[in-house]
């Protein structure tokens, strides 16, 4: 038994997988803000799942975490979590010493990717695809995450494609992630609605030439996206997760247009048959904190 737990901007999302990997119980509850109350979000959810089992905390074979931020390799500390207010937290430390079992953190995409590769059963290579606030992706080998030297592979939002683009939070400009995330469509688009997003698709179905513009930019950027995995490391397939999957078939064919688009003046591009190595992730599941779970096994990944 091995609880995984997605800690996110506003929501933990914990699961318990059993030794075949399938969810035995699940959670959801608010994440606090700042370094003590992530652990204590995150000690809350273990206790919950604890309960749910039957059995005491200590009792789990593992605890895997998945967290926005950098995580060093073979370490529980992150760093840089702007969105949970966490600049530096040993949260791997912490949580295994008031636990008493081994506690493992990996950055949340990474963690998705891992999810996503046993979800569907991936025998090659997988690469997922975050389209969230921001944009980046994980990249899984035969079953195994690869994270690369420094834990930084995947973090294609940060590939400059437009010197003259907009700047970046990264501090670049042209950022893949300027022109395909949630956040960077949700800014151009302005307005209060609870879903930013969504508002625009609907507006870009009605006609209106401003969200048409918009809706097409982000197919663009997010299949610059796909063909910088292609390229780079020609996975097998790409799974496309995070907030802005849950738009489903309405984003999936404006990416898919766009692949199209490119590849009719491209025979190179029309050779790697992009559109055809894309697909969503399975509407509600939970694939970060099970690819948590996984991360907390500690032999899956490279790097």
């Amino acid at each position: 038994m091995r609880v995984g737990l997605d800690i996110g901007g506003t929501k933990t999302d914990a699961v318990v997988i059993d030794a075949e990997g399938r969810i035995v119980h699940r959670v959801r509850q608010t994440t606090g803000m700042g370094p003590e109350a992530v652990v204590a979000t995150a000690l809350d959810a273990i206790g919950r799942l604890a309960d749910l089992a039957g059995m005491p905390r200590d009792g789990f074979e593992s605890v895997g975490i998945g967290i926005p931020g950098m995580v060093a390799n073979g370490t529980g500390r992150v760093a840089h979590a702007v969105n949970l207010d966490v600049d530096d937290l040993d949260l791997g430390g912490i949580l295994a010493e008031r636990v008493g079992v081994v506690v493992r953190v990996e950055n949340d995409v990474k963690a998705a990717a891992l999810g996503a590769s046993h979800l569907l059963g991936a025998t090659g290579s997988l690469a997922y695809l975050n389209l969230g606030t921001g944009l980046a992706a994980g990249v899984v080998v035969g079953g195994r995450l690869w994270r690369g030297s420094a834990g930084i592979a995947g973090e294609i939002g940060h590939i400059s494609v437009d010197p003259e683009g907009a700047r970046c939070a990264c501090g670049q400009r042209g950022c893949v992630e300027t022109l395909a995330s949630g956040g960077a469509l949700a800014r151009e688009w302005g307005g209060s609605h609870e879903y930013p997003v969504l508002e625009l698709f609907d507006a870009a179905d009605r006609g209106d030439e401003r969200a048409i513009a918009l809706r097409t930019r982000l197919g663009h950027g997010t299949a610059a996206a796909l063909r910088i995995l292609a390229l780079t490391v020609d996975v097998d397939q790409v799974v496309i997760g995070g907030g802005l999957s849950g738009l489903g078939e309405r984003l999936h064919t404006v990416i898919r247009d766009a692949l199209v688009e490119a590849a009719a003046d491209s025979p190179f591009l029309a050779s790697l048959h992009l559109e055809d190595r894309v697909e969503l992730v399975p509407p509600g599941s939970p694939v970060a904190a099970i690819g948590a779970a996984l991360v907390g096994i500690g032999e899956l990944s490279y790097g």
